[in-house]
């Protein structure tokens, strides 16, 4: 399975029968229409999937509602926070808790600390666990003891379900965002230990490349191999525990 980070929170990932992108808001180039989703995943003559977490944003553009007109073959998933005016499109909506497949494509909707749902993907033996906003929101530098003990527990209880109901994860993409200051890192800490997937792959995170990296050494202490990000459109190929950089 290959995998292409488009940036933010969105990730391609192409299998031999279809391809699956994941919150969307604008291409790697930055939106300019000539990134790595305009100029090969929109045109390929795989299935395309499209799922979107929740309505913010930086984690949906409605202008993915355009593709299904440009070309066959697509199909969307998308939390049940968000709104289409489109009746024709081919949308099916989730709450936590929903399950959706094809025969293709499972999807099973977790979920969240904020809006909408986080995304258990499993496609062609594959298991993909995608965040949207789930993370421990708990905004330590500015918030109460109360409040980040409050943030602390939620998210430790969608954790729990998670752990207990989603088995082996073999990519996560989880938010790693250095707007939340000293502790940022504490959600990703929290999430591996207790999913401990094999691949883990930062989002989320603003552009700061070197605040998301800097959790390399934590997710490699735990067992979990780790994609290290540099620039929006680079790729790498996951084969069992090894992944080969393109």
């Amino acid at each position: 399975m290959e995998l292409i980070y488009v940036g933010h929170s969105g990730f391609v990932f192409r299998g031999r029968e279809c391809s699956v992108i994941v919150d969307f808001y604008k291409d790697s180039d930055g939106g300019r229409g000539e990134g790595v989703v305009a100029r090969e995943v929109i045109p390929a003559k795989e299935s395309l999937y499209v799922l979107a977490t929740h309505a913010h944003a930086d984690h949906f553009n409605p202008s993915v509602l355009k593709w299904y007109r440009r070309r066959g073959g697509v199909r969307y998933v998308f939390s049940s926070d968000i709104q289409v005016d489109d009746r024709e499109a081919p949308v099916s909506f989730l709450e936590k808790g929903g399950e959706w497949g094809d025969g293709v494509l499972r999807v099973k909707a977790f979920g969240s600390t904020d809006v909408g749902v986080s995304f258990l993907v499993e496609m062609e033996g594959e298991r993909i666990f995608h965040a949207g906003d789930l993370n421990n929101w708990h905004w330590k530098d500015e918030s109460t003891a109360e409040e980040a003990r409050a943030a602390n527990l939620a998210f430790l209880r969608e954790l729990d379900v998670l752990s207990r109901q989603a088995g082996s994860v073999d990519v996560a993409c989880f938010p790693v965002d250095p707007r939340l200051g000293a502790d940022y890192a504490l959600g990703a800490r929290q999430f591996v230990d207790k999913v401990r997937p094999r691949v883990f792959v930062p989002m989320h995170f603003w552009g700061d490349y070197g605040k998301a990296n800097a959790f390399q050494a934590y997710a490699e202490m735990r067992g979990c191999r780790f994609w290290a990000l540099h620039r929006p459109g680079e790729r790498v190929e996951i084969e069992g525990d090894e992944l080969k950089y393109k």
